[in-house]
């Protein structure tokens, strides 16, 4: 008889889990839920629509309701879980005609993913204040884009989504200020030296900053008009929201052990407290190997993994996540940062033995004289283990696969003092005989 198993989510990590369940050949029953109308969607795609710079949506899908059904599974869309019975193995669903599904399962996968901070201030309620995270979010930003009478658009929150916002709606013709109450930008990823270099860029192409800024409310009498910090005021036509996201864990919180942030705690096979019970993606927690303990990481590339860890286990495949670095990167007009571990200052605020090395060079060979760009690397490892603890990069030039390498030199707990003298290849086409990687790892003390 073959194992009916449900998953709850059908994004990212659901539709991994998915596939791999539909790809395995084994005899399996598999249904998803889903409360949105599309599955698929890359949201880290938004911003690059919204600024003009693809042509549309279509690529930012990968898969479909269609396709996964092809491959044999029953997929429900608009339709939200509204309970599990955990003892009796069977959940309830609503779907958008107002009926309701009960289902029984063997296997039951949780990806129900994450949803937006809320800010509890006032003027939340007035029109043309957005959250963009959904699809259907990204396609309203547009409409209104289009509106002669916005002009002026507020983002708050200058992590990777409100950075990259802000870049959208500049590209648009917009006049745009970003505000947020750390003292710079991208301050969850990158190092003060880093996050100057995207402060500059953004100043560079006409972004108005408010760092340091609280908001405590919105002005308007039906729809936004102003933006009120505890120091200024800031007119708007449209306020976006990119304060974060938290786990979306309502479903079964009160029988599932649940990490410090909400999230569903899981095992390295994806495994919560429950038996037959999983949890995947960005509802549920992670390994850090940088820091060495569970963490919660909202990554598309970490819920993927997860998605396929507990499918394998729950076909009989006992596999373990490796771990996550919380590799990431963005480019904001041509400037390309990456970064993977953890930073000097998380480093050291987690009780490490941090000390940080940094280098600055060329790219390729001085006597190369196009498309030679300089990079600034930026290296954090533990003084007592020597083990590299994160890396940072900053460069016009694509040193994205760099990041790799820092990547699993975290998981594998590889040392600086290993870097110093491993063997990297030399051509002028691509880099110094001398790299900027090997110098900065000269320089460790």
């Amino acid at each position: 008889m073959s194992q009916k198993i449900i998953v709850v989510g059908a994004n990212h990590a659901g539709t991994a889990a998915l596939n791999t369940l539909l790809d395995s050949g084994q005899d399996v029953d598999v249904t998803a839920f889903d409360a949105n109308s599309n599955i698929s969607f890359l949201g880290c795609g938004m911003a690059l629509w919204i600024g003009g710079q693809i042509s549309g949506p279509e690529g930012l899908f990968y898969s479909s309701k269609e396709i996964l059904e092809q491959k044999g599974a029953s997929i429900h869309m608009n339709s939200k879980v509204s309970s599990i019975d955990f003892e009796r193995k069977t959940l309830k669903a609503k779907c958008l005609s107002g009926d309701y599904y009960e289902q029984s399962y063997d296997k039951l996968i949780l990806a129900t993913g994450s949803v937006p901070v809320a800010l509890p201030i006032e003027g939340m309620d007035l029109k043309n204040v957005q959250y963009v995270k959904l699809y259907q979010n990204a396609e309203d930003v547009i409409k209104k884009l289009k509106q002669k009478e916005i002009k002026k658009i507020t983002v708050i929150g200058a992590g990777y989504i409100g950075v990259e916002l802000a870049e959208a709606f500049c590209r648009s013709g917009k006049e745009v200020t970003l505000i947020d109450s750390a003292a710079t930008c991208l301050s969850s990823y990158y190092d003060e030296p880093f996050s100057r270099r995207m402060e500059e860029n953004l100043e560079r192409h006409g972004i108005q900053l408010a760092f340091g800024e609280t908001v405590q409310k919105l002005e308007g009498k039906d729809k936004v008009q102003k933006v009120i910090t505890e120091t200024s005021s800031y007119d708007a036509d449209m306020v976006v929201f990119c304060a974060g996201f938290q786990p979306n864990t309502k479903l079964g919180k009160d029988k599932i052990s649940l990490f410090e942030n909400g999230a569903y705690l899981v095992n390295r096979r994806q495994e919560t407290n429950l038996p037959d019970v999983y949890a995947i993606g960005d509802c549920a927690s992670v390994y850090n190997n940088a820091s060495q303990r569970t963490d919660y990481i909202a990554l598309a590339t970490n819920a993927v993994r997860s998605g396929i860890i507990a499918a394998r286990n729950i076909l009989g495949d006992p596999i373990e996540s490796p771990g996550v670095q919380g590799s990431n990167g963005i480019s904001i007009w041509n400037l390309k940062m990456v970064s993977t571990g953890l930073s000097f200052k998380k480093a050291l605020r987690l009780g490490y033995d941090a000390a940080v090395v940094d280098y600055e060079d060329y790219q390729k060979a001085g006597f190369m004289e196009t498309e030679n760009s300089k990079v600034v690397i930026h290296i954090v490892y533990d003084k007592t283990t020597r083990r590299i603890l994160g890396a940072q990069l900053c460069s016009e030039y694509d040193i994205s696969m760099t990041i790799h390498m820092f990547s699993l030199a975290i998981q594998e707990q590889v040392t600086i003092d290993t870097l110093k003298l491993f063997d990297l290849f030399f051509l002028p086409h691509f880099n110094q005989p001398y790299n900027y990687i090997t110098m900065a790892a000269l320089r460790a003390e």
